[in-house]
């Protein structure tokens, strides 16, 4: 589930990370060994670079608002002026994407603008209640969230086949007449190329093409999953990936993922599963930030001794 999440360098531990400034830039941390049990070390990531250059200069100025902030802006969603945007990644997703964010989520601990900043042309992010109206297309959007009726990710098309059948039986009053075969006599080649049209039609009428994530601490999530505007749509649980994210709610499973981390697995899945693709590497650019914080923020707890 993607909920609540964190930037690197937030206004409540700012302070924190500075004193260990030090400590991070010291050699032995450097080194591989030390990122051995790091989970996000196998992803094929774009040049970090520009992220190291932007940590040792500081905080920078927003291009469009001139806040001060840390890699982006968290309201602008865009780079801050140290960290040139043709040097940052840009991934291109599979379908469109919308983030809809609780109004009390705090803008700086969100990391759903990475997303929005990685896939910019995919990516949609509301604050909530100010929400598209999905019922007309929910036969091709489904949800992230973990509900008594959330499906795995292999079988969307399969719920989303009946989602688009009922679709067409609200607006044929004649749903229960036989199939079109069996009214006719239909030679085997004629019968055969009239199959591949049927599943040719059927795949193009329930392919997904929308998927909505929320974001917003657990204990803000019923405000907004119980909202009219989201009733009737599929619901998909992402059950099989532990999350990496350094804020982690306290009683809540491992399972219970950061925005990002939550977009970042579902596309590997449903490139595996739905486009029947092997995956390549071609959406770990999500990751580009979050690992890059996870590494920082890893490293500056073990100087200061908490691991």
């Amino acid at each position: 589930m993607s909920l609540n999440s964190s930037t690197l360098l937030n206004e409540e531990n700012s302070q924190g990370l500075k004193r260990n400034t030090e400590c991070l830039e010291s050699p032995e941390l450097q080194t591989p060994s030390s990122f051995q049990d790091n989970p996000l070390q196998q992803l094929q990531l774009a040049s970090q670079e520009v992220l190291e250059k932007a940590k040792k200069s500081g905080r920078s100025k927003c291009p469009r608002c001139s806040s001060s902030r840390m890699f982006y802006c968290y309201t602008c969603f865009v780079p801050v002026e140290t960290v040139p945007t043709k040097e940052i990644p840009v991934v291109k997703l599979p379908l469109k994407i919308d983030i809809i964010k609780h109004p009390n989520e705090t803008d700086g601990k969100s990391t759903a603008v990475h997303a929005k900043l990685l896939a910019p042309d995919d990516v949609t992010i509301y604050k909530y209640p100010c929400i598209p109206e999905y019922e007309e297309k929910r036969h091709e959007i489904a949800l992230i969230f973990p509900g008594p009726n959330s499906i795995s990710v292999k079988d969307i098309a399969f719920h989303l086949q009946k989602y688009a059948k009922k679709g067409v039986c609200d607006s044929d009053d004649d749903c229960s007449r036989e199939p079109f075969l069996k009214q006719a006599k239909i030679e085997p080649e004629e019968e055969k190329n009239l199959n591949e049209c049927i599943s040719s039609n059927r795949s193009e009428g329930t392919r997904l093409k929308k998927i909505i994530f929320i974001d917003s601490t657990w204990n803000q999530t019923n405000k907004i999953i119980t909202d009219e505007r989201l009733q009737g749509l599929l619901q998909i649980e992402l059950k099989t990936r532990k999350t990496c994210f350094w804020r982690h709610q306290k009683g809540k499973p491992d399972t219970y993922l950061s925005t990002i981390e939550a977009i970042y697995y579902f596309l590997v899945d449903y490139h595996q599963e739905i486009l029947k693709e092997n995956y390549k590497g071609q959406y770990d650019n999500l990751l580009f930030f979050f690992s890059f914080m996870y590494t920082l923020i890893k490293n500056a707890k073990c100087c200061a001794g908490k691991e």
